[in-house]
């Protein structure tokens, strides 16, 4: 919705790191696990990063290497969605694709590794993150119309 508004292009890392590597995140990490995955994502955050006309959705580990920071800093501004471990949680489970496409990060239960992992990268998030919405009790309009007036506030050559 965002990207629509302002004009550009959407891509969605992983959909694009899947669709060019032929099979799903979860394969990638049963081949060579996270360590491979995080260097294809990397790879693919760098071509992704070279348009300026692009709104990109990382993953949340995307912020896990300081290089993707350096791209993503360097290409745009970065904006965290965040919401709390319930609406996580069960955004995760309305996605009837979720378990054929995304592993398992640690060896906790669905709603125990989303809490450890909220709690781990928190200071990430923090450090990373140009502007932060959360966005548990926000519809999808609402989280877009924050967005564009940050950008409007933020960034002088915004034109929608």
């Amino acid at each position: 919705m965002l990207a629509k508004r302002l004009g550009k292009e959407f891509v969605d890392a992983d959909e694009y790191l899947e669709q060019k590597e032929g099979k799903t995140v979860k394969d990638i990490f049963a081949e060579g696990g996270e360590k491979l995955f995080r260097e294809i994502e990397t790879q693919i955050i760098a071509e992704l990063c070279q348009s300026d006309n692009r709104v990109v959705a990382t993953g949340g580990g995307a912020i896990l290497r300081e290089e993707n920071v350096k791209t993503l800093k360097k290409s745009g501004i970065i904006i965290l969605l965040e919401a709390d471990t319930d609406t996580i949680y069960k955004r995760i489970h309305r996605d009837t694709t979720t378990e054929q496409r995304r592993p398992s990060l640690t060896n906790r239960n669905a709603y125990e590794e989303i809490e450890y992992l909220l709690e781990y990268r928190r200071p990430l998030y923090d450090r990373t993150a140009d502007f932060v919405i959360n966005t548990t009790s926000m519809s999808t309009i609402d989280a877009a119309n924050k967005i564009i007036t940050f950008l409007h506030n933020h960034v002088m050559d915004l034109k929608e």
